[in-house]
């Protein structure tokens, strides 16, 4: 009996959370959440250096909390080349990096 308890408690520790079972939960709700914390999973940083020839730059940066990243200076990749146009060595940023096929991109930056 003591081992249904304790599985049961498990089950039901690691199941998904109530507010997600109520009735009326909308799943379209859901998937609208992601676009509220895109403006959250803006990290800050300062750009070391720009290549545009090679599509790289170089960002000193803080956290990457949505890579689980500590603080550092590296090269990213840029899924767009235009993301360039706008900054320099020296410029505060904010940007949004992911991982794509193993390289990290920077999908957004915006000057501060």
């Amino acid at each position: 009996m003591k081992t249904r308890y304790v599985t049961l408690t498990f089950l039901l520790s690691t199941a998904m959370p109530l507010p997600a079972l109520a009735a009326g939960a909308d799943h379209d709700a859901h998937h609208a959440a992601p676009a509220a914390d895109a403006k959250a999973a803006l990290s800050a940083g300062e750009v070391r250096k720009v290549d545009t020839d090679a599509k790289k730059i170089t960002v000193r940066h803080g956290p990457l909390e949505n890579l689980g990243m500590p603080p550092m200076t590296m090269v990213f990749q840029v899924s767009d080349p235009a993301l360039l146009a706008d900054v320099k060595a020296g410029d505060k940023v904010r940007f949004t990096a992911e991982n794509k096929g193993g390289a990290l991109v920077i999908t957004r930056i915006e000057r501060q």
